[in-house]
């Protein structure tokens, strides 16, 4: 038999065997069998709009009688609610005068054009100098040096 056919027999096997269920075997199992995983989940999570169906489709059960008290923290399970953000940083002068100058270049420039206003060369020149300047301006401000009180090794810094 040469090495090929060898081959194609394992693939042969293989695809033969793809259906088929594995084989648990504990003793394979790294873990003990009492952190197996059910095969089927032990409970039912109810939706709003089937719980409306449950009741009115059966009218006289037990549950109707009895308050509910699991209801309220099944309904709070798995919903995350974020901290509220911190607040926004306050910016100084400079940087609020850089982002106005960014956004309101083009802007004057947009609505000149869809309002179909004459511009002038100067208004023109000033809209995108007001762009371009303002780039610069939050580019120049961003300190994207070492902290000053690092020293003079840093070590590895991530």
């Amino acid at each position: 038999m040469t090495p090929q056919s060898d081959e194609d027999e394992v693939w042969r096997q293989i695809v033969a065997s793809f259906n088929d269920t594995a084989e648990h075997d504990s003793a394979d199992q790294p873990w003990p069998d009492s952190e197996n995983v059910p095969a089927e989940p032990t409970r039912r999570v109810v939706k709003p709009s089937e719980e409306l169906e449950l009741d009115q489709d059966e009218p006289d059960r037990e549950s109707d009688h009895e308050p509910d008290h699991n209801r309220d923290d099944d309904e709070d399970e798995g919903h995350f609610e974020p901290p509220p953000p911190p607040p926004l940083p306050k910016l100084d002068l400079p940087t609020k005068l850089a982002w106005v100058a960014l956004f309101g270049g083009p802007a004057y420039l947009l609505v000149a054009a869809m309002a179909s206003w004459q511009m002038e060369g100067w208004a023109l020149f000033t809209a995108v100098a007001a762009f371009i300047g303002g780039f610069v301006a939050l580019v120049v401000r961003m300190g994207d040096g070492p902290p000053n009180d690092s020293g003079w090794d840093d070590g590895a810094v991530l």
